[in-house]
């Protein structure tokens, strides 16, 4: 077999302090975040009035790019490091804790910066970078320093991963660090058409360089990002649900070469599909759509994959412990556990959230959804739940292994109350936001009845049943964050295990998968198919543009 095994090493140190640094930075971002969620909900239900130095725009734009940006970016970035620093033996060496540091710096500046213009009211503009709406150049100056910097964290793994390569030449890499290398590659290809359209369109537009903007060029650049941008939030999910959950609950990974392969067919299908995005776009040709809707549907295999290896694991170990009959073995599982509960939760509304991915996606049926709340509800148990919940479930074990600390009965008891709390608030929320999807109602909007229109009225029950889910949501991102820092700086020393399972037996995975010339060849290729010649298009058929627009 030419898997390493996994000695007991712990994060050094070093690596704990940059890791940390990462993780208590996501979570600052992420209280911010909830407080705002908090009050857009209230607001949209019709429960309070905002006061006159903030608007509902203001607040929205806060949330989305607090929670769905920073969040998800800071923590990914300290999970990773710290994941690669235990499986390659402890600790990274200096020139990736060197590259971790330049990069938190670098986000920590543009963070700054983009929050600032959002308190300033220079920035309402939605979380994404979708002209014509125009923010303050320094919002996308410092959403370009976030960028960069979280390609730092990457360079970082990648250093770790050639030095762990060059050591031990033969072997197969761990299988934490080669999730962690496949998602930064997606990452680093994923972001650069995004830095394109904020350095050469959206920067000179904003300080008036340029008089208008290419408003399709600049939304296909978008999306181009903003789909695999999901699976860069759902790969280190999915490393916690291969990896760290099977050993919380005392198993072994199912198959080492199905969750590369599965990783694999992440790379390669979640890129080239932004244009089901776009399906309302006037400016695509129908024909295009449909390529990128075909590759869209084809992502849903590795999430199935993903799925039969997740539960075979649950099964395996259940009937281990003793479980008998057909569900047995169900009830074996340490439900009583947040490491495992919180992360099995989030599968669970993976479930569904897949399901209105296919829907989303599809043709006739994004006609129907399109631009209503039904995809804010979609996008809220995607990431919100599904991530979110696993991200809660590795901190209640890491935080403790970077501290030296423990996690204590009552602080897993209370983690299941806020596992519990965020999973009702999501689901009332997430459900109101489906159905009222489906009666039409918009999406991006402030507190409205459409001058008592009778339809618009009958949307109000679901807006406050939407609200009520918010409240809990908050309640439950408060007692998150207390329970984090009490695991911080209160818990009893001791040593906590990093869970990092291993397979059970000999198993043969094939060398062609860690082949990175091949994949990153095959992946280029397959964007240049589905994007060359649009893009192509959209250059030399250059529309008059649009100067940029400030509705607030």
């Amino acid at each position: 077999m030419n898997h390493t095994t996994i000695g007991q090493a712990q994060v050094d140190r070093p690596t704990a302090r940059l890791s940390l640094a990462f993780v208590w930075v996501a979570y600052a971002a992420f209280g911010l975040a909830a407080l705002a969620g908090m009050l857009q909900g209230m607001v949209r239900g019709g429960l309070i009035e905002l006061p006159s130095w903030t608007n509902y725009y203001q607040i929205l734009t806060a949330h989305g790019v607090l929670m769905a940006l920073i969040f998800t970016t800071y923590f990914i970035i300290g999970f990773l490091l710290s994941g690669v620093a235990k499986t390659t033996g402890g600790s990274l060496h200096g020139t990736a804790r060197g590259l971790g540091w330049t990069g938190w710096v670098l986000m920590t500046v543009g963070t700054a910066m983009a929050v600032v213009t959002i308190v300033t009211n220079d920035a309402s503009v939605l979380y994404t970078f979708y002209a014509p709406l125009k923010a303050s150049p320094f919002f996308y100056i410092g959403a370009a320093l976030l960028v960069v910097g979280s390609w730092f964290g990457g360079f970082a793994i990648f250093s770790s991963y050639r030095k762990w390569r060059r050591e031990n030449r033969g072997k197969l890499s761990p299988l934490f660090v080669y999730m962690s290398v496949t998602t930064f590659v997606l990452w680093l290809i994923a972001t650069v058409p995004v830095a394109v359209e904020v350095l050469f369109q959206l920067i000179p537009w904003s300080l008036g360089w340029t008089p208008s903007i290419n408003v399709m060029l600049s939304r296909t650049l978008f999306w181009f990002f903003g789909h695999p941008l999901v699976y860069f939030w759902l790969m280190p999910a999915y490393i916690a649900w291969y990896v760290c959950v099977p050993r919380v609950i005392g198993g072994h990974v199912f198959s080492d070469s199905l969750a590369r392969l599965a990783f694999i067919s992440l790379l390669l299908f979640s890129m080239p599909v932004g244009f089901h995005h776009q399906l309302m776009e006037p400016g695509i040709s129908a024909g295009w759509k449909m390529i990128h809707v075909i590759l869209t549907l084809i992502v849903v295999v590795p999430s199935l994959m993903t799925a039969f290896s997740m539960f075979a694991t649950f099964e395996t170990t259940g009937r281990k412990k003793g479980g008998v009959g057909l569900f047995g073995w169900f009830k074996k599982l340490p439900w009583s556990d947040v490491r495992f509960f919180a992360p099995f939760v989030g599968m669970l509304f993976f479930i569904p959230a897949g399901a209105g991915g296919i829907i989303n996606a599809s043709n006739q049926m994004n006609a129907v959804v399109h631009n209503t709340i039904f995809v804010t509800g979609h996008f809220h148990i995607t990431v919100g739940a599904a991530v979110a919940l696993t991200f809660f479930g590795v901190s209640y074990w890491l935080i403790p292994v970077l501290t030296g600390r423990t996690l204590t009965r009552t602080a897993n008891r209370m983690g299941m109350v806020q596992t519990v709390f965020w999973s009702v608030g999501m689901f009332l929320m997430s459900f109101a936001m489906h159905y009222l999807g489906l009666q039409g109602t918009p999406r991006r909007t402030d507190y409205t009845t459409y001058m008592d229109h009778p339809l618009a009225l009958g949307w109000m029950d679901y807006q406050r049943v939407m609200a009520f889910g918010g409240g809990l949501l908050f309640v439950a991102a408060v007692l998150l964050i207390l329970i984090l820092g009490y695991l911080t700086f209160y818990a009893p020393k001791g040593k906590t295990e990093y869970p990092i399972a291993e397979t059970e037996a000999e198993q043969h995975t094939p060398r062609i998968l860690e082949r990175w010339p091949v994949w990153v060849g095959v992946l280029l290729f397959l964007i240049v198919m589905a994007y060359g010649i649009p893009i192509a298009d959209q250059l030399t058929h250059n529309p008059p543009g649009s100067p940029p627009i400030r509705t607030w």
